[in-house]
């Protein structure tokens, strides 16, 4: 139903992101807003408080439709709710996969549990193949050791796996497990991705049906709310005002990814060493990599500091280095930005689709090494970085990626196979598109089951 035709709104709908995570908070406010905007709903937004709020999360809050309204728990008084909602029933309940035991929740009170899925639909597919391995590999006292093929013939070896599937414990196993279980008593799954991006898996997930939910790709779903960001990117947007097109490298590593010292002055060095014109969002270094993601707020070195001697004054006109933060989706659609080193986090993976910049694949933790293999074997979009034996990419390898994705043929050809991969992605949001008519799908549904 189109926004101009809403009058007032005939279904609340709560929606349960988990707490800390932005990259997961991200697209479930852009959930809520289509909800909002295009099926007469209006929205519960429960953000679980763990005492850990982030400035970053605050402001991705500020400026949401009157029709979308936060609740933050703990407590559980209910004097906090919202007034307009005390007597408005939940339609549905929409969790994170970090909050999937709350299907309960929805069970109890008789209303339809649905899982949002804001990764990659290939990860479901892993998760439904993985109890099996695991059955065999505890009846023949083996761990993983060979790859394991996905949906579309993608090859994907077990030190590729997401962080907890990668572990060999039996604790670790039974988390998979238990998640699994839980996974299978939704109504639905509803994915942050397209049916043109992960075709093959989407066609495996139905062809395990029954026995598993329906799956609904609604995506690509990525932050619309840009101008809140206008001010403090200012200078970014300035900057890239002033190179030609195509011609600058972004280098970022997602709202908290971080590299160790070592890694960080490789970086820098290879950057340098490869002539090409940058913008890099530059972190303080830590040893590990998930740390910033974590405790983002007990970071307050100046990562500045950190950058080799003259490094500054070596790559000045070409290089501009900002701490911490940049406007992401304002650079990765700007006509300057030619390549982006990523992370792989899945938000970004969408981000350059929709905008069609090509990627050099640089994996970090979680999903994020399994997502650089879709991006490289699968789609064919991205060159990956590879680790010496001392688990660090040399300046000279990252010069040579850099200047592959920049000047190379094989950049061409990536572009190449981005453009169609872009175009889908348009289409799969228009008004007759897949993703927008699996949306209206799901919630119909939803009405149907008043």
């Amino acid at each position: 139903m189109e926004a101009t035709q809403r009058s007032q709104p005939q279904h609340n709908i709560a929606l349960l992101p988990p707490p800390t995570f932005l990259g997961h908070l991200i697209p479930f406010i852009e959930l809520g807003k289509k909800l909002t905007l295009q099926h007469n709903s209006t929205v519960t937004l429960i953000i679980p408080d763990d005492g850990s709020s982030m400035k970053s999360q605050k402001s991705l809050l500020q400026g949401l439709p009157t029709t979308i309204d936060t609740v933050f728990l703990p407590p559980v008084s209910t004097d906090d709710l919202p007034d307009n909602e005390l007597g408005t029933p939940a339609a549905a309940l929409v969790v994170d996969l970090f909050a999937i035991d709350a299907i309960d929740i929805a069970k109890q009170f008789g209303i339809p549990a649905y899982l949002f899925h804001v990764i990659a639909t290939y990860e479901l597919s892993l998760c439904v193949i993985l109890p099996k391995l695991y059955e065999s590999c505890a009846s023949e006292s083996r761990d993983m050791a060979a790859p394991i093929t996905l949906p579309g013939s993608i090859a994907l070896s077990p030190e590729d796996f997401p962080d907890l599937m990668n572990e060999t414990n039996s604790d670790a196993h039974k988390s998979v497990m238990d998640w699994y279980n839980k996974f299978r008593e939704a109504d639905g799954v509803i994915v942050n991705s397209f049916l043109e991006l992960e075709l093959e898996a989407f066609k495996d997930l139905e062809r395990r049906r029954p026995g598993l939910p329906p799956v609904y790709p609604v995506g690509p779903l990525i932050r619309t709310d840009t101008e809140a960001e206008s001010d403090r990117g200012s200078e970014c947007v300035k900057w890239l005002n002033d190179q030609p097109p195509k011609s600058l490298l972004f280098v970022s590593f997602g709202s908290g990814g971080t590299l160790s010292v070592e890694q960080f002055n490789e970086l820098a060095l290879g950057l340098d060493m490869s002539g090409q014109r940058f913008l890099w969002v530059v972190r303080s270094p830590q040893d590990k990599a998930a740390d910033a993601y974590l405790n983002s707020q007990s970071i307050v070195e100046d990562p500045l500091d950190f950058l080799p001697e003259r490094f500054l004054e070596r790559t000045k006109g070409r290089g501009l280095v900002v701490a911490s933060w940049a406007p992401q989706i304002q650079v990765l659609s700007h006509g300057s930005t030619g390549g982006f080193v990523t992370h792989c986090g899945w938000n970004s993976i969408l981000e350059s689709t929709v905008f069609g910049v090509p990627l050099i694949a640089w994996p970090l933790c979680f999903e994020q090494r399994m997502n650089a293999v879709f991006l490289t074997e699968g789609l064919k979009t991205a060159i990956r970085v590879k680790e010496n034996e001392n688990g660090v990419v040399g300046r000279e390898q990252i010069s040579e990626l850099v200047k592959r994705l920049m000047e190379g043929e094989e950049g061409n050809q990536i572009r190449r196979r981005l453009s169609d991969v872009m175009i889908a992605a348009g289409k799969a949001l228009s008004r007759e598109g897949s993703s927008t008519k699996a949306l209206a799908h799901v919630v119909q549904q939803w009405i149907n089951s008043k």
